[in-house]
């Protein structure tokens, strides 16, 4: 048995109700398990850099969205928060006077439906969605409304900070799964904010090209999965918590359709309105974008185990951020990371010159690193054919001989560690470096091999 870190978007503590943590390690003081390993989170630098130096983190994070799904000024300034979102037939999210306002009045009394959402919030209606999935297989799960009565009494009781006894059998699971929903349909904004609304319809026109770099009507999976995580990234701790808990328990819900009749898409017509819908608008106001809502909801719910993991490169960036040089990487695409490997060869020459058994260690870098680019590489390749796609490729071949010079510094030839410990010597040193050795006899400028081998042999020193 592994003791494994977890990160951040597991179940809360309620106790704690810490919302600052970057990542959380069951303690286990049983004498049994003592000596076992442990696992460590890949996330962990991803989630110390957000904690830390979080504008150091939306910088790295922003830059690889905006190289996936094309963002114009006005989408960019939204998602980064600068402006507010714009909406057809007027409608937009409510001013934010009124909405502090009436998020102080139910502050006032604990009350945590149609509050801004929190760790605390989290904590309780935590209990809804462990109660749901032990009871998945109920027929019309979050489909068939419940009694409402019994609603008001659960709800009353969340308010008021109250442990609910679910087991008891004085409530069902229709009930549990609609105050579920209502819960998110009074949330201020949708659990995606209005920040991201335009980004996820962006990601939802990813698709794939032909050969001829000409766009087709097949989605791209692996793009689409790569923006949603991170675009997750960049969610408040809250947001992106409860959307792990609710992501999860809609994946498992689906998996036993055959018995309670929720497929994928099924759920994405609950909860789409709740999750990605912006407040105050009708169907009519997202007209042709409800396909694209519904349809990216049913996406998330079938990869919800794959999205809450940082990409590659990015564990790669924020763990050379932390182990390698301090200096800030550049905004551009490709030298963003650019920039981390040249921090990890700079990091792998000073260990050379400091440690001279530090090879394996070396050798791992450069893997973890490669494997990045490797990565990066194949997203620039699947690029439409474009100016920028042709500047990403010279960017490539430019860093990919940065790599190779690398190589050859850190795996030098025989040859090579020769005539360079030769011209770092001093005469007496170039003396004493072949005394004793019958084969080879010293000049003042010149070394003399023996007879028969001065072809090709000879050098200046």
């Amino acid at each position: 048995m592994a003791t494994e870190a977890q990160s951040e978007g597991e179940v809360p503590a309620r106790e704690s109700g810490r919302s600052d943590a970057i990542c959380s390690f069951v303690i286990c003081n049983d004498s049994s398990l003592r000596g076992q390993p442990i696992i460590f989170n890949p996330d962990f630098f991803v989630e110390k850099l957000r904690h830390e130096k979080p504008e150091v983190f939306t910088e790295l994070v922003v830059s690889n969205i905006t190289r996936l799904i094309d963002l114009p000024g006005t989408e960019l300034a939204q998602l980064m928060g600068e402006v507010d979102l714009k909406l057809p037939g007027g409608a937009g999210p409510a001013s934010g006077f009124f909405r502090s306002l009436m998020s102080l009045k139910r502050k006032e009394k604990g009350v945590i439906f149609g509050s801004p959402l929190t760790e605390e919030g989290i904590a309780q209606i935590y209990q809804l969605i462990e109660y749901l999935h032990k009871n998945l297989r109920v027929e019309g799960l979050f489909r068939v409304p419940g009694n409402s009565v019994r609603q008001q009494i659960l709800r009353d009781a969340l308010n008021n900070g109250t442990d609910i006894d679910l087991e008891s059998g004085e409530f069902h699971s229709n009930d549990v799964a609609t105050l579920l929903k209502m819960f998110l349909g009074e949330l201020p904004e949708p659990l995606l904010t209005h920040k991201h609304f335009n980004a996820h319809l962006k990601i939802a026109d990813l698709m794939q090209f032909d050969d001829k770099g000409n766009k087709t009507n097949i989605p791209d999976k692996d793009r689409q999965i790569e923006a949603l995580q991170l675009l997750f990234l960049i969610l408040p701790p809250p947001n992106r918590n409860l959307l792990k808990l609710l992501l999860d328990l809609l994946y498992q819900t689906a998996k036993k359709q055959d018995k309670n009749k929720m497929s994928a898409y099924n759920l994405a017509l609950m909860f789409a309105p709740h999750v990605l819908w912006p407040k105050n608008v009708t169907a009519n106001d997202l007209q042709e974008n409800i396909t694209k809502l519904n349809s990216g909801m049913a996406f998330m719910i079938k990869h919800s185990q794959k999205l809450f993991k940082a990409p590659a490169y990015i564990r790669e960036c924020a763990r050379l951020h932390y182990l390698g040089s301090r200096t800030q990487g550049s905004k551009d695409d490709l030298d963003l990371i650019a920039s981390c490997h040249t921090k990890s060869f700079q990091l792998a020459k000073s260990q050379k010159r400091n440690r001279v058994d530090s090879c394996p260690h070396q050798e791992e870098t450069q893997q973890h690193t490669e494997e990045a680019l490797r990565e990066l590489f194949q997203h620039v390749h699947n690029m439409p054919e474009s100016a920028k796609k042709k500047q990403l490729i010279r960017q490539r071949k430019v860093l990919g001989n940065q790599m190779m010079s690398e190589k050859k510094k850190r795996n030098p030839t025989p040859e090579s560690v020769a005539i360079g410990e030769l011209k770092g010597a001093s005469k007496e040193n170039r003396n004493s470096l072949f005394s004793g050795s019958p084969a080879v006899t010293m000049t003042p400028t010149r070394l003399k091999w023996p007879e028969g081998k001065k072809e090709g042999k000879k050098g200046f020193l």
